[in-house]
């Protein structure tokens, strides 16, 4: 039914008067929020007669509207649909819905930059990311780390519109020790949908329903906002537009939700038309909605259109909460959601926070759709830090790098290391000028203490770094050695730097290779281990293992279909031989390698072992990796621990083809010890230049555990 056009301010009066009849209908005593324009009652039909007979008298219809213009109120409080829809009793509700919200809202507007509200969409907007799809167990392993962090509302899904979103809601609730959240965690969570859709009531929509059925206490619905928007894309009449805002806060109100709306394409729809952007904003306050969301949608929204924006739109909103609520009520919050696709997402949302606004949306490492989201990781600490803004999340500040790592491994993402504040480089300083100026005072290249987000200062090692570089460094290892001897090897060490960076070498992204260097320019040390000797051999094995009998050939049509490269060949050969039951083995390689360790760290300095071993691997690297830790695995088992994690090869000089230099940087970890390191080295051989990053790896692992060197003129031994 298309229901006509009734004044909100109209309707709001004569609902608000409701309770006194209600009460004279209802059993127990009707107390209707004093923050929400739409009352909740009992849902008794006596109810519905009484507020049919109070609009009777109360209401007059506009004059463009015949004397029958409140027969849609009364249908839509008398529907049967509605009052199944009512609030649950209390031994219904707790299977239906989670605990109450931390009524953050309760005590009034929230008001920019002062304090803020923190709202993450990671788990909703930014899942829209491309390449990125994240599992329901992982979206409640990340849901609880967010809340750790103590955000204030999680947005994790629209339960309306994918099995997964309905699926977390379902598992959500139940007890911990079942897989669900806790209590605190079930607080902060807000289901995500839109307004009901057009030409039905809220109560019949089936996603709105669906929000309800999600339990969560908070609830976000976008709403269109930009005139243009509603008329061609959605193509519905923009009354009827302001309607749905206002049917779908008022019902979901009345479910005891805490409503929020994200008015879509806001400062855009501001821009083509305010008064009708300004009317969406008044439908869903009269609803009963505790936040105005503007949205800047496509991104395209400079910071000084969002300040103008933003303070004409709250001072507009300031009359009309007058006009609802009385004058001096200031009940609605105002939040901010931008998109990146200027770049400008963290500049708008800090804007508008000093503007008033008091929450901001955003996702953490700013992942969302095409360019991505307002990135939280650098608005929070902005706000704590350099505007001093209360958040409920200040305390817990020192997390921020943590988090933002942890939802990258999460999301099998790789970190971006140039991230404000959280990014591995965010606090590296590489040029010499800036390390001297640091050794004087940390603040000198630097905005804020590292520590304070959880990150750390780091001094890289470059053509470009000074001396102060390498001071650093050495320092930094505590090796005992005298300040004169100290600032000869940092000379030496430096001018090896930039010879070797001349030939190709990066060590920005290689600590342990630089540590390993000062190790060695120090007198006293020498490696745990020698590489005498390595051989390797490859091996392709499937045409050796199949007999010809087996090969099904196709016809000419048939190979140019299938067998268009190298890999679909292989395959193909490998298919044909699992047909014909022969064993295929993959294409395999076999390292051989000779160390010399000393087999016994107790034995006297003369007594040297000559290990040789054998491996396989899938490819050249691999087999020389498991050889090299089967070799030293029985002088130092904590080699067992160590784990390859990353492996990249760059050709430095492509112009010379088959001849070109090859850079290997390769990245190990310990999960025991949780420490990551990665090594580097260049050579025209692949092979030679990823066994000296293999080699450089290893003793980087063992240079805590062998705390000398035992090994007497060690290059004398080897010759």
């Amino acid at each position: 039914m298309n229901a006509p056009h009734v004044s909100y301010a109209k309707l709001a009066s004569i609902i608000t008067l409701a309770p006194s009849f209600l009460n004279a209908h209802c059993v127990g005593a009707f107390q209707p929020p004093s923050s929400l324009l739409v009352s909740r009652s009992t849902s008794r039909p006596g109810c519905n007669i009484a507020l049919r007979e109070k609009i009777n008298e109360s209401t007059t219809a506009p004059a463009n509207v015949g004397s029958t213009s409140t027969d849609w109120i009364r249908e839509e409080f008398e529907s049967p649909s509605r009052t199944q829809l009512a609030t649950p009793q209390p031994s219904e509700a707790k299977n239906r819905r989670f605990t109450s919200s931390e009524g953050l809202l309760n005590k009034g507007r929230v008001v920019g930059p002062d304090r803020v509200l923190v709202y993450d969409t990671t788990l909703r907007d930014g899942t829209q990311m491309e390449s990125i799809s994240v599992s329901c167990n992982d979206k409640l392993k990340i849901t609880q780390r967010l809340s750790k962090f103590n955000m204030d509302y999680i947005e994790a899904g629209w339960p309306g519109s994918n099995p997964k979103d309905e699926q977390f809601f379902s598992q959500a609730k139940l007890p911990m020790e079942e897989g669900g959240l806790d209590e605190i965690t079930k607080s902060k969570l807000v289901a995500f949908g839109s307004t009901r859709r057009k030409g039905i009531k809220a109560c019949d929509d089936g996603q709105i329903q669906k929000l309800i059925e999600s339990g969560a206490p908070t609830i976000c619905i976008v709403a269109k906002a930009h005139l243009w928007q509603v008329t061609d894309i959605i193509r519905a009449d923009p009354d009827e537009n302001l309607q749905m805002i206002f049917d779908s806060v008022s019902h979901l109100t009345q479910q005891g939700r805490e409503v929020m709306v994200d008015l879509e394409h806001y400062f855009d729809g501001f821009k083509f038309d305010k008064e009708y952007t300004l009317k969406c904003c008044k439908a869903a306050m009269e609803g009963g909605a505790k936040v105005l969301v503007m949205c800047d949608t496509n991104g395209g929204t400079m910071p000084w259109e969002v300040d103008q924006i933003t303070r004409e739109t709250i001072a507009t909103c300031d009359v009309f909460e007058s006009d609802i609520f009385g004058a001096g009520e200031k009940r609605v919050t105002f939040g901010m959601h931008a998109h990146n696709d200027c770049g400008l997402a963290v500049a708008n949302s800090l804007t508008a926070a000093k503007a008033g606004v008091g929450l901001i949306q955003g996702t953490v490492n700013g992942i969302g759709e095409r360019t991505g989201n307002a990135d939280l990781c650098s608005i929070v600490p902005s706000l704590a830090l350099h505007v001093d803004t209360k958040m409920n999340v200040n305390e817990n500040l020192e997390e921020i790098t943590g988090l933002s790592r942890f939802l990258d491994e999460t999301l099998n993402r790789t970190p971006n290391k140039g991230a404000p504040y959280v990014g591995h480089s965010a606090f590296a300083h590489k040029g010499g000028l800036h390390v001297a100026a640091l050794e004087r005072s940390p603040d000198s290249y630097q905005h804020i203490d590292p520590s304070r987000v959880g990150n750390q200062l780091r001094v890289l090692i470059s053509e470009l770094s000074g001396r102060q570089n390498i001071l650093g460094k050495i320092k930094k290892l505590d090796l005992g050695i005298a300040d004169d001897v100290v600032a000869e090897r940092a000379l030496v060490i430096l001018d090896r730097v930039k010879r070797l960076e001349s030939m190709g070498y990066t060590f920005e992204g290689a600590d342990a290779s630089v540590e390993l260097m000062i190790l060695h320019s120090t007198q006293g040390y020498c490696p745990p281990f020698r590489v005498l000797d390595y051989d390797i051999f490859c091996r392709s094995t499937h045409l050796a293992l199949l007999p010809f009998r087996s090969f099904k050939w196709r016809s000419t049509a048939q190979v140019y279909d299938t067998n268009v490269d190298s890999a679909s060949r292989v395959m193909s050969k490998m298919e044909n031989g699992q047909q014909a039951g022969a064993h295929v083995a993959p294409n395999m390689a076999r390292a051989t390698i000779k160390v010399r360790v000393l087999d016994d760290p107790k034995r006297s300095e003369d007594e040297f072992l000559d290990r040789l071993e054998v491996s396989e691997g899938k490819g050249p690297v691999d087999a020389l990796a498991n050889a090299l830790k089967k070799a030293l695995a029985p002088s130092h088992p904590s080699l067992d621990n160590l784990q390859l994690i990353d492996y990249k090869v760059r050709i430095l000089d492509p112009e010379s083809a088959t001849q070109a230099a090859t850079r290997v940087m390769i990245e190990f970890s310990d999960p025991l010890t949780n420490q990551k390191w990665s090594t580097v080295s260049v050579d025209r051989n692949i092979i030679s230049a990823s066994l000296n990053a293999l080699v450089d790896g290893f003793e980087y692992a063992l240079k805590d555990v062998v705390a000398s060197c035992v090994i007497d003129d060690f290059d004398e031994k080897f010759e």
